[in-house]
């Protein structure tokens, strides 16, 4: 059973790899794109203090899931770490999320997701060679627009917040078990040579590439 979930997992992640792998810079202005809709829903989106007051935020434009009874999800997206001194977003880092599921489970979607990681415990845990969500850190759905007041133990006994998005609209995707990983070839392609993600998260003054500079815009407003 292990060995068939693992050769579909390594299927999904190859296939995706290979599609995306010459995108990156497409990958992060999706990224932006999706964080703008997700944080400007009127009365529904991501409560800005939330974001505000995170250590770090992922986003994973258009993760991919499928599979019949046994299934996984693969997709590609960016970390972007807050300095605690200045109140500074890092430049994105890239990173790929993927995991299995079993059940009752037929087709497949296209999910954005966005983590809010609370804490510095929490960033440290993302620069592991791979890092277990609800395993390493604590994860639980993070709620929307005018929620976000009665949900204060949430936020407070969560290290990561998720939030999901498919066809428009909030759904509850279960990431328990799903691993992240930084794709450090492409960070160095992207900043320089030797340069990993935790250069880029943990506070390597690096310039943005142009297609950052979108991005960075949308995060300069949650500096503090």
């Amino acid at each position: 059973m292990r060995k068939i979930l693992v050769s579909l997992l390594l299927v999904l992640s190859c296939s995706v790899l290979n599609a995306y792998a010459d995108k990156t810079d497409d990958l992060i202005v999706d990224a932006a794109r999706v964080f703008e809709d997700m944080t400007n829903m009127p009365e529904s989106g991501i409560p800005k203090d939330y974001i505000r007051s995170s250590a770090a935020i992922a986003i994973f434009p258009s993760t991919l899931a499928g599979g019949f009874v046994f299934g996984g999800q693969f997709g590609r997206g960016v970390i972007v770490s807050k300095d605690e001194k200045t109140g500074k977003w890092s430049v994105p880092a890239v990173f790929t999320i993927a995991g299995l599921s079993w059940g009752l489970q037929i087709g497949g979607q296209a999910t954005d997701i966005i983590l809010l990681i609370r804490n510095e415990r929490g960033v440290d845990g993302l620069l592991q060679s791979k890092f277990k969500l609800g395993g390493d850190a604590s994860i639980a759905v993070g709620p929307v627009g005018r929620e976000a007041e009665a949900a204060t133990d949430l936020m407070l006994k969560s290290g990561i917040l998720s939030y999901s998005r498919s066809r428009g609209a909030f759904i509850g995707v279960k990431l328990e078990g799903a691993v992240i990983a930084a794709e450090d070839e492409n960070n160095a392609a992207l900043y320089g040579t030797g340069v990993t993600a935790k250069d880029i998260l943990k506070g390597k003054q690096l310039f943005p590439t142009k297609s950052a500079e979108r991005l960075m815009a949308d995060l300069s407003q949650y500096e503090k």
